[in-house]
């Protein structure tokens, strides 16, 4: 593992058994692999809790840039990882994950790694399911068409397949039987290729062996750690916004992505999370389809996607991008009881003439403090803008805050007044070490 040596040094002393969840505060992509690799080196395990290979979180650690989908951030760290029962777990994806980082000298084993035995499987079918879906709808949601939908739809419709039936050869064909018999309906109906259960079963079988030395009950291993006063720092993929129940629905995610469902997706208790930060942007971007008030479709909007090199770490697709969000950012903070802010990639907004920060919005006229659920509504919302004198000092690789420019300092304080949680981090470059700790979210764990 690499390491820089001239990151920022660990404080000397932390509080036992404390522990820290990180979330996405906008739609994703806000930097929350950076941020957990970083605040992975104070932490004894690392919990990813949901979602799947549909999001990716880049670590650039010296000359090498690790891109993980599956595996937990703070492998890199030397850390143990945890693959929680929320994750939809493709096995094929996790082994090509698990092969690429070990050609980059990072070696992943069950001493490494654990996988929960109750997390769902994302077969190949799930893939197909989810291009046809996606090319039925009238308003394609822009999903990657990885088939982490499908298999929570599987999930929920107590159908699907979990790692623990890797075991059992018997059960698992059968339950694949079914499985496939219940899609191969809807394929015929839309006259599509049916999906071959015996073609998917001896995919499955060839790739057990290689899966089932991880699995575990990492819910009693979590708890274990819990009680021997182990610190666990729990990583969220998605962020608020792509929450099926809190985001700009349908244009969301399949899973719960907001800070309670760390506890739901490993199986540590909701007393037992701690402080949760949450990551966003000191600017706003999104992928794919959905409402999003504040985007910028100038050369601003481009300059933004430019310098903060705005595209999808899996897919390659160019992010929208706009103005920070502050209606939508409180409202992320309070859905997701989010106790601080990590605002990264404030490097971003070097030498401009002037920074925009959206404060409410205007509805018929009439002033808007919170973001509607209904996406009628939001498509007739205007941002109200706050406008903010720019920095001509660049930022990017600072360390400490006193050293920021004044006009950045403002810009900080500006959105940790409007977000109503103070800022923990500020990162203000790439580098591991372009970190700024203002409070440590370990120290303020509760």
């Amino acid at each position: 593992m690499n390491v820089v040596a001239t990151e920022t040094p660990s404080p000397a002393k932390r509080a036992e058994g404390a522990n820290v969840v990180v979330v996405g505060a906008q739609w994703g992509d806000e930097g929350k692999g950076r941020l957990v690799d970083w605040l992975a080196r104070d932490a004894d395990i690392v919990v990813r809790y949901n979602g799947g290979h549909n999001a990716g979180h880049t670590l650039v650690v010296d000359d090498k840039i690790y891109k993980l989908a599956l595996l937990p951030s703070g492998l890199v760290r030397g850390k143990r990882g945890v693959i929680g029962n929320g994750v939809a777990l493709d096995p094929e994806a996790l082994l090509a994950e698990i092969d690429r980082v070990a050609a980059q000298g990072l070696q992943v084993t069950p001493e490494n790694l654990a996988i929960s035995e109750n997390a769902t499987l994302v077969l190949p079918l799930h893939r197909d399911i989810d291009r046809a879906q996606e090319q039925l709808r009238r308003s394609p949601i822009g999903t990657t068409l990885r088939g982490i939908g499908p298999a929570y739809e599987d999930k929920v419709g107590r159908r699907g397949l979990r790692v623990c039936d890797l075991g059992d050869p018997a059960s698992l064909a059968a339950k694949l039987d079914e499985l496939v018999v219940y899609h191969n309906a809807w394929f015929r109906g839309l006259s599509l290729p049916e999906a071959n259960s015996a073609t998917i079963l001896a995919g499955l079988l060839a790739l057990a062996p290689r899966v089932l030395p991880f699995v575990r009950p990492v819910w009693s291993d979590l708890q274990a750690a819990q009680a021997s006063g182990q610190k666990m720092l729990f990583e969220g993929s998605q962020a608020v916004m792509l929450d099926i129940d809190w985001g700009s629905y349908p244009y969301v995610t399949s899973s719960n992505t907001v800070a309670s469902a760390a506890a739901t997706g490993s199986g540590i208790g909701a007393k037992s999370l701690g402080h949760v930060v949450g990551v966003t942007k000191a600017y706003a971007t999104r992928v794919g389809e959905g409402p999003f008030v504040t985007e910028l479709h100038d050369a601003m909007g481009e300059r933004l996607r430019a310098t903060g090199r705005e595209f999808g770490v899996n897919t390659g697709r160019p992010r929208r991008c706009g103005w920070l969000d502050m209606v939508q950012l409180r409202q992320s903070v309070q859905v997701s009881g989010i106790d601080s802010l990590a605002l990264t990639k404030i490097d971003v907004l070097d030498g401009l003439d002037r920074i925009s920060l959206c404060v409410a919005y205007t509805l018929d006229g009439e002033r808007l403090d919170y973001l509607p659920a209904s996406l009628a509504t939001q498509a007739r919302l205007t941002p109200v803008y706050e406008h903010f004198e720019g920095w001509s000092q660049p930022v990017q690789g600072m360390r400490d805050l006193a050293s920021l420019p004044a006009q950045a300092r403002a810009f900080i304080d500006r959105v940790a007044s409007l977000a109503g949680v103070p800022i923990s981090i500020v990162t203000t470059g790439p580098e591991r070490q372009d970190t700024i700790v203002i409070r440590d979210p370990y120290q303020t764990a509760h």
